[in-house]
């Protein structure tokens, strides 16, 4: 998978990108599931502690 940066947008409005290789989705595939679900609960922290309150106000309303 290859991505293309267009020079012109500022860095700012750039998208993030990243990808996995075959190999690295394999090697996910066979991880036990229990760290996988830690995995995916940090990555959830991670994200709700860097959002913007604003988006943090509506992420909880949502969920109750």
């Amino acid at each position: 998978m290859q991505f293309k940066i267009d020079e012109n947008l500022p860095v700012e409005d750039e998208p993030f990108l990243y990808y996995k290789t075959e190999e690295d989705i394999r090697s996910y595939k066979n991880k036990p599931l229990d760290l996988k679900l830690k995995w995916l609960e940090a990555q959830m922290e991670f994200f709700y502690k860097a959002m913007p309150e604003k988006a943090k106000k509506i992420r909880d309303k949502l969920t109750k």
